[in-house]
C-alpha cells in the first residue's frame, strides 16, 4: 500500500508543473541530497518562539514565501488554506501550517501575522535573523534571492521555489508538493499521515 502511494507522489512530482516565474532553479530532489533534508527549527511569531517540535503529534504543511510575494505565494497558501478547510473538525486538530519568511527584512512577526490570518487561522507566520531562516531553508532544500526590481517602491522581490513540505507527526519530512498542486492529493496524504502510515 505504501509503495501505491509513494509511487503515486512521486509520479505527480516527475509530472507536474512546478515552473514558476520567481523559481531560482529546479527544487532538489530528496535523493540528490547528501543528507536526509527537513530537521527541527525555531523560529518567532508575534506569540513567540515557534519550534517544530511543538507541533509533534500534528501533520505539518510547511511553506517558505514572503507577504510582498504577487502571485506563487498567495495562490500555495490559499491552495493550503482550501486543503485544511476540507478536513474534518477532529481532523484539523492534528493539522497545523507554517509559513516561513525568506524576506526577513521586511516580513516582522506583525507583518506574517497579519497576512497569515487571511488565509486560515491553523496557519502561523515565522521568521528569524537572515543567517536563521537561510540555515532552515538550506535542511529543507528550499531556494531563494533578492532581485532588485528598477523603479519600484518595493526595492526587490525575492525569487524563491516553490514546495509545499508535509511533515509527520514524528517531525520527519515525508512528501514534498510542487507548486501547484491541487488540494485533494494534499488532502490525501494529510489523512495517509494522520492515520499512521
Amino acid at each position: 500500500m505504501f509503495r501505491m502511494i509513494f509511487f503515486f507522489f512521486a509520479l505527480l512530482i516527475l509530472f507536474s508543473s512546478a515552473a514558476s516565474d520567481e523559481m531560482v532553479q529546479e527544487d532538489e530532489i530528496l535523493s540528490s541530497r547528501s543528507e536526509s533534508p527537513g530537521g527541527d527549527f525555531v523560529l518567532y511569531s508575534s506569540q513567540g518562539k515557534v519550534s517544530l517540535k511543538q507541533f509533534r503529534g500534528k501533520v505539518v504543511l510547511l511553506y517558505f514565501g514572503y507577504t510582498k510575494c504577487p502571485d506563487v505565494c498567495p495562490t500555495s497558501l490559499a491552495i493550503i488554506a482550501q486543503t485544511l478547510n476540507e478536513l474534518s473538525e477532529d481532523e484539523l486538530k492534528s493539522v497545523h501550517g507554517v509559513f516561513i519568511s525568506v524576506d526577513p527584512k521586511r516580513d516582522n512577526v506583525q507583518v506574517l501575522d497579519e497576512y497569515v490570518r487571511h488565509f486560515h487561522p491553523n496557519l502561523v507566520g515565522v521568521t528569524g535573523s537572515e543567517g536563521e531562516v537561510a540555515e532552515v531553508a538550506r535542511r529543507y532544500g528550499a531556494q531563494y534571492e533578492e532581485a532588485v526590481i528598477e523603479g519600484s517602491d518595493f526595492g526587490y522581490a525575492v525569487n524563491h521555489s516553490s514546495v509545499t513540505y508535509l511533515i509527520t507527526p514524528e517531525g520527519d519530512l515525508r512528501f514534498m508538493f510542487p507548486h501547484q498542486t491541487p488540494s485533494f492529493v494534499i488532502l490525501e496524504a494529510i489523512r495517509y499521515l494522520l492515520a499512521g502510515k
